[in-house]
Parts: structure tokens; sequence; C-alpha cells
């Protein structure tokens, strides 16, 4: 055989034999890509994403949309082909498989956290929204999770309205937590609330509900966090939440989507809808961003992806957490344009200005 017949020969075969590793060896590393995007005043599967009744509502045009970013399942295992294939691309970000799941989560573990994060900002966005436009939501703190074999297991119920603690009033989730801690494990604490049922057929009926009672629980110490070992904190055993009610419906359809960061988009496409005139003044305005019920809005994760999907799908303006404005402005696509939101306001005014064509003044983000 031939010297270069031999050489090529066996250059094809460790060729072969490197994509065959290449192929079988696993590299622990997820893929994020850009997802699809979604307007808000729109449809998707043939129903509004936003529907509201009981309220006049006013015609939109333009886009709102929201943005989505593809990821590898948790249970995928990715080989090293694939991982510098990713590495290569621009459409598309590599990162360590922790990144995206950590704590070893599995798939089901972790669509699950993201569907309960979904449900939680809709809820935010659409109290977000309403007290933007001044319409009061009547907002009440609750027992959202009781844990297994804890203090307050069969006391305390998924539902039930905490209307005090020790006698003190509770305004907000975090209220709760505050006055539990003051006591030393060990100690009582006594909950006034108003039980689970009693609020449901209250609220059904449309009324404040009533017949508070208390409950004594005997406070236990929390499990030693690997932080702060020796710290000794009070607990019962319970996740204080917040329960809204809407003065009329508000009703967000999205499949297939989980996570916290479409709230933004859904309070901008809730105001729009119950306002005169049009939002956007036509243009197609894309975004992204967690909101909590005070119009805050709080950083994402894979921004330069959402911006590439939001490009793509022909977007010329993008509303940017602050926070994530620096990773945005170091890689933006051509065409469009970061705009810098730190609350739902924030987003609201740089729309107004979108609509009267004074761009110039949109509030820019910037790599320093």
């Amino acid at each position: 055989m031939p010297r270069r017949t031999a050489t090529m020969l066996a250059s094809t075969l460790i060729l072969i034999a490197l994509l065959c590793a290449g192929v079988l060896i696993r590299v622990p590393y997820s893929e994020m890509s850009p997802g699809p995007t979604v307007n808000t005043l729109g449809d998707a599967r043939g129903e509004p994403v936003l529907h509201i009744s009981g309220r006049k509502t006013y015609p939109t045009s333009g886009n709102l949309n929201m943005t989505t970013v593809r990821v590898t399942g948790a249970d995928y295992d990715m080989n090293i082909v694939e991982a510098v294939y990713g590495w290569l691309a621009h459409d598309s970000v590599i990162v360590p498989h922790d990144t995206l799941y950590p704590d070893g989560k599995t798939e089901e573990e972790s669509t699950q956290e993201n569907a309960e994060e979904f449900s939680q900002s809709q809820e935010s966005a659409k109290v977000a929204a309403l007290e933007e436009l001044k319409i009061p939501v009547t907002s009440r703190v609750v027992v959202s999770t009781v844990v297994k074999d804890s203090a307050a297991e069969g006391a305390l119920h998924a539902g039930d309205v905490i209307k005090a603690v020790d006698g003190t009033a509770v305004g907000k989730p975090e209220d709760v937590a505050k006055l539990v801690t003051k006591h030393e494990p060990g100690e009582d604490v006594v909950f006034t609330v108003i039980p689970a049922k009693t609020a449901a057929a209250a609220e059904k009926a449309g009324k404040e509900p009533k017949g508070s009672r208390d409950v004594t629980l005997t406070t236990r110490k929390a499990p030693e966090a690997p932080s702060n070992p020796s710290e000794d904190r009070a607990i019962v055993g319970i996740q204080a939440g917040t329960d809204h009610t809407f003065p009329f419906e508000i009703d967000i359809k999205l499949a297939d989507v989980g996570g916290p960061s479409a709230g933004l988009m859904f309070s901008l496409g809730i105001i729009d809808k119950l306002t005169p005139g049009n939002l956007t003044g036509g243009e197609f305005v894309a975004g992204t961003g967690t909101i909590d019920d005070d119009g805050k809005v709080g950083p994402i994760g894979g921004i330069n992806m959402k911006l590439v999907g939001a490009r793509d799908a022909g977007a010329r303006y993008f509303l940017t957490p602050d926070d994530n404005c620096t990773a945005a402005a170091s890689d933006t696509p051509s065409g469009l344009t970061l705009v810098k939101v730190k609350t739902l306001d924030d987003a609201k005014k740089s729309l107004e200005k979108i609509q009267a064509g004074d761009t110039a003044g949109l509030p820019a983000c910037s790599t320093g």
C-alpha cells in the first residue's frame, strides 16, 4: 500500500475514533438557546394569552412579546461533540449543568418548580398592573404550605388566613417569620387565623372573611444550616404567602412555559388592554423581567439568548431589567434597541415615549 494512502487511511481511522469517543464521552454541561416569543396582546394556540372579563377593555395593536429560553433537560447527558458545537455556535451557550439545575434537581422537580414560579409571576403581574392603574386589590397573608411532622401540622392548613401573630397584625408574609423568630425554640407562639374553608366561602360570596380563632403552637429549632450551624432559630413549620382577590377576572393562558421571567410583559399587556389607546404605538416591543407585587422588575437568566430570540422574531425594542443591562449591552443583536427598566412604571413611561416617537429619551443600557 502506498505511503500516502496508508497515511490517509490512518488519519481517517483516527478521526472516526475521535468522533466516536466524542459521542460516547459525556460532560457535565447543558445548552441554552433562544426559545419562542409570545405576544401577550395576541393569541396562543387559538385563544387570547390575556383574557379579561367583568371590566371594560380596549383594542390593542403592536407587540408586547415575552421571551423564552430553551434548555436541555436536567436528565440529559451532553456529549463532547454537542458541547463543542454549542461553544462555537453564536445562537447558543454552553453552561455547567449545575448552573441550571443546582442541588441535583431532577427533570420532574425542575418542571414543578418552574410551574410554581410561573403561577406566582402571573399573580404578581396582575397585582402590579392593577396597582399601577390605581385599581384596588385585596391582599391577605395566608399559609401556603405546612411542613410534614412540624409543629403546625394538623393545627394550621394551606389557605388559612393569618391575621396576627402574638396579637400583632401581619401585612406581608415576611412579617410572620420575623414574629416567630423573636421566640426561642420551645416557646409558644399564638397565630390568629381564619380557617381556609371559611375564607374560601366568604370569597365566593364576595364578602370579607370573618370568624378568626387563636392557634397556639410550640416553636422548634430550625434545622442547622451549613452557613450557620450554631444558629438557634425558632420555626413552626409553615411557609407564609399572599392571596389576592381581584375586582374582576384576569386569566393568563400560556402552555409549556415556566419560570418567573414573563411577569413584566404580562403586567404591561394587562395595562394596555385596560387603558384606551395603544401602549406600544403599534411598534414591536419585546422584553423580560420578573415582577413583584409592588412593580419592581428583577433580573432573569439567559438574557443574551432572549435578545437573539426577540431580534429574530422582529422586535425593535427590548425592555431589559437594570441588573441584566451590562450583560445585554455587551452583545446586543443588530437592529435591537435596549431599554433599561427598574420598575413597571419605568417600562410604562418608556413605552409612552416609543409611542410618541421620543426614542432619544429612552433610558439605555451600557457596558459600564
